[in-house]
């Protein structure tokens, strides 16, 4: 390849893990002679690593695409006819809709999932060797989608490259095996596959040995991991022990895998930050059983009382849905109430919105627009006072 095709820019949508991934990918394009850009305009390659989860999250991507192709006039269009600029979906999306993104966006190259990025050089090579036709003719012609892989070699976390020079994500587990009804993750991501907690511990400690001395651990339900035997609170005692380690943190826990044992660790673990982003979802015991959450807003509660009794100033956090499917006002209230009690530092809530492949996607979607704007909103400005009340 010649020096002017060697130039990648990833643009990142989605949670920590998508985060991660970018950094993964960009390491092992590293490795083989490319150089990360600092914008699409500079790129001969335009990567978009893609999240699923929400409806918001997928049309920001569709508009980033469409963005490119509306400055077909302009200098990034320019470029793209001169050097032949390459595009990729990567990640959720990518998974999701394998081989039909072509058919929805021309332009795009390759899709490939979040178990093949491992493929991402080899994809490239192929795609930069030869002549190449325009997007626009011969729809599958040179197009490249990998979707089918299950599992990703260990070596991919093992090149080095973190794009924050201080801090380091580091995936514990891939995957989730709940299948909470309105979630896509198990559909994109996979069954919940557990690394090795040997290899998890080389990463940190090469991590560490590069200067980096703050860590969080990464899963889709990091509190399920197991490997050998070797629980969750027993890899946090482990990482916990890593000479020069500074601080570390974990995200995210699912409330059913969530106990007092948990609590009782992180209490003694004096490098672990003593905060816990928690989801609850919904208050209302009704829409949880809808929701597939596998607890009842009481055991929720009970969680909650026992974290703040044993990790004293401890920082909790949560994810709530408004406007589930046959969320009435009455299991609103609900909700409000939890947020009332719990009184979270802070909190992230979102507008449902039906995802294909999931059981809530088949249920109808009953809660008017308007409501659910409404709902959110009320929500939101609940915690925004508990979030400036807590930090007087």
């Amino acid at each position: 390849m010649s020096k002017d095709r060697k130039k990648v820019f990833i643009k990142n949508f989605g949670c920590q893990m998508n985060v991660r991934d970018s950094e993964v990918v960009s390491g092992l394009l590293q490795k083989q002679g490319y150089k990360i850009a600092k914008g699409p305009e500079k790129a001969d390659i335009l990567i978009i690593n893609t999240c699923s989860v929400r409806q918001h999250a997928e049309d920001k991507v569709w508009s980033e695409i469409g963005r490119y192709k509306k400055e077909g006039a302009s200098r990034l269009r320019t470029a793209n006819r001169a050097k032949n600029k390459i595009i990729g979906l990567i990640g959720c999306m990518a998974q999701n809709y394998q081989e039909s993104i072509f058919e929805r966006s021309a332009q795009v190259d390759f899709a490939v999932g979040p178990s093949d990025i491992n493929k991402i050089p080899q994809i490239i090579k192929t795609l930069t060797s030869g002549i190449r036709r325009p997007a626009d003719e011969m729809l599958f012609e040179r197009k490249i989608w990998e979707t089918a892989g299950t599992s990703r070699p260990e070596d991919i976390y093992h090149t080095g490259f973190y794009e924050d020079k201080n801090h380091a994500y580091v995936v514990i587990s891939e995957g989730c095996s709940n299948y909470c009804s309105y979630c896509v993750v198990p559909y994109v991501r996979g069954k919940l596959h557990n690394r090795s907690h040997k290899d998890i511990l080389k990463e940190i400690e090469e991590a560490v040995d590069k200067g980096i001395k703050n860590i969080t651990l990464l899963g889709q339900n990091v509190n399920a991991y197991r490997d050998n035997g070797v629980s969750f609170i027993e890899l946090l005692g482990s990482v916990n022990g890593i000479k020069g380690l500074k601080e570390f943190s974990f995200i995210t826990s699912h409330p059913r895998d969530t106990t007092v044992q948990l609590f009782e660790a992180m209490a003694k673990a004096d490098k672990l930050k003593k905060y816990l982003h928690l989801p609850v979802q919904s208050g209302s015991d009704r829409i949880l059983k809808l929701m597939n959450r596998g607890y009842s807003r009481k055991y929720y509660l009970d969680l909650a009382d026992s974290y703040r009794k044993i990790i004293k100033g401890g920082l909790l956090s949560t994810d709530i849905i408004v406007g589930f499917p046959g969320e009435s006002a009455d299991d609103f209230q609900d909700t409000r109430k939890l947020v009332e009690k719990v009184r979270f530092d802070s909190a992230y809530i979102f507008k449902y919105s039906p995802r294909p492949r999931t059981a809530a996607g088949g249920f109808t979607d009953d809660v008017p627009q308007a409501e659910k704007e409404k709902r959110h909103g009320l929500i939101l400005e609940l915690q925004k006072g508990i979030s400036r009340e807590k930090k007087c």
